[in-house]
């Protein structure tokens, strides 16, 4: 019996830190709506991602996976560079 395996999550962010060896922390913002008052608010998340190569620089918007676990809080890779 065959398993299928689904691609996992892509999301949108801009790269804030590349400080780390092949690692750097993308902000990925979202807008969610409160559930009482309506109102839209813009909230932020960060990600460690795998930057292979330290290609991606500090203010690049990147796409980024979910994948494997890389690392204890790496989970996620730089799909491409520029979008």
């Amino acid at each position: 019996m065959e398993t299928q395996r689904t691609q996992g999550k892509f999301l949108k962010g801009t790269v804030v830190k590349t400080a780390m060896k092949d690692t750097a922390t993308v902000a990925v913002e979202r807008f969610i709506q409160h559930p009482k008052y309506k109102k839209y608010i813009r909230s932020s998340k960060k990600y460690l991602v795998h930057n292979p190569g330290n290609t991606a620089q500090v203010g690049d918007v990147v796409a980024i996976r979910e994948t494997k676990p890389i690392s204890k809080r790496k989970h996620f890779v730089i799909a491409t560079p520029h979008v």
